[in-house]
C-alpha cells in the first residue's frame, strides 16, 4: 500500500521526479512504461489539460496491474476542487505550483504527501506551517541554485525539490544537488514535446538512464 512515507521515500532514493502531461492516453501509458522500464519509480503526471484527469484514472488502472511499486502523483494541483477528484481518482501525492493551503490541509487528511511550490521565504514558512514535509522550488530556473543556497539555514531539515528548468547535464544537476537539494523534478528537458509527438520511447528511455546515472554519480561525490 502507498502512503505518505513511502512517497516521500520513493522520492528522495530516486532522487529524480520526471513529471509530464500528453492529451492521448495510450501515449502516456507508453512513457510511463519507458519511464519504469528505464529505472523510475515515482513520477508526476500533470493536470495540464481537459483530458487529464480521465486520462489519470485510466493510467492508475493499468498502471495498478503492471506496476504496484509505482507511485503516480498529480501535479499542477492549485484548487481544492483538483485535490479531491484526484484524490478519488487514486493519486499517491499531490504536487502544487502554489500554496494553498486548504490543498495541504486536504491532502493531509487523506493521509498523502502535499508538495507545495514556493518562490519565496514567506511561502516556505507558509508551507511549513501547514506540514509539507517536501518543497518544490519553482520556477527553478528564475530562482536558481544560488537561491537554495542563500535559504537552507533559515529552514534547516527541510527538503526542496527544484522543478523547471533542471537540465540532463552533469555540471547543472551536480550544482543543484551542491546547494541542498534532495531531488530534482524534470519536465520538458526529459519528456520533450519531440519525444511525445514523436513516439520516440527509445530516445525518453536512454535520456531517463543518463539522468538516474547522473544523479547517482553527482550523490556520491
Amino acid at each position: 500500500m502507498q502512503t505518505k512515507e513511502s512517497a516521500l521515500n520513493a522520492i528522495l532514493v530516486q532522487g529524480l521526479l520526471p513529471l509530464f502531461f500528453y492529451e492521448n492516453p495510450e501515449v502516456s501509458l507508453e512513457v510511463v512504461k519507458t519511464l519504469y522500464q528505464a529505472g523510475i519509480r515515482t513520477l508526476e503526471y500533470t493536470n495540464r489539460g481537459p483530458a487529464a484527469l480521465e486520462n489519470f484514472r485510466f493510467l492508475k488502472k493499468e498502471l495498478t496491474e503492471l506496476y504496484p511499486d509505482l507511485h503516480l502523483g498529480i501535479g499542477t494541483i492549485k484548487t481544492t476542487d483538483q485535490a479531491e477528484a484526484f484524490i478519488e481518482a487514486g493519486a499517491d501525492y499531490i504536487v502544487c505550483p502554489i500554496v494553498n493551503p486548504a490543498v495541504g490541509d486536504l491532502t493531509h487528511e487523506a493521509g498523502l504527501l502535499w508538495i507545495p511550490g514556493c518562490f519565496t521565504p514567506t511561502e516556505i514558512h507558509t508551507a511549513q506551517q501547514h506540514q509539507a514535509a517536501l518543497i518544490k522550488i519553482f520556477p527553478a530556473n528564475v530562482l536558481g541554485p544560488g537561491y537554495v543556497s542563500s535559504i537552507k539555514e533559515l529552514f534547516a531539515g527541510q527538503l526542496f525539490m527544484p522543478t523547471g528548468g533542471v537540465e540532463i547535464n552533469q555540471d547543472n544537476i551536480s550544482t543543484w544537488f551542491k546547494s541542498g537539494v534532495c531531488a530534482v523534478g524534470m519536465g520538458s528537458k526529459m519528456i520533450s514535446k519531440d519525444i511525445l509527438e514523436n513516439r520516440d520511447y527509445t530516445k525518453l528511455e536512454e535520456l531517463t538512464k543518463q539522468a538516474i546515472e547522473i544523479v547517482k554519480t553527482v550523490r556520491k561525490k
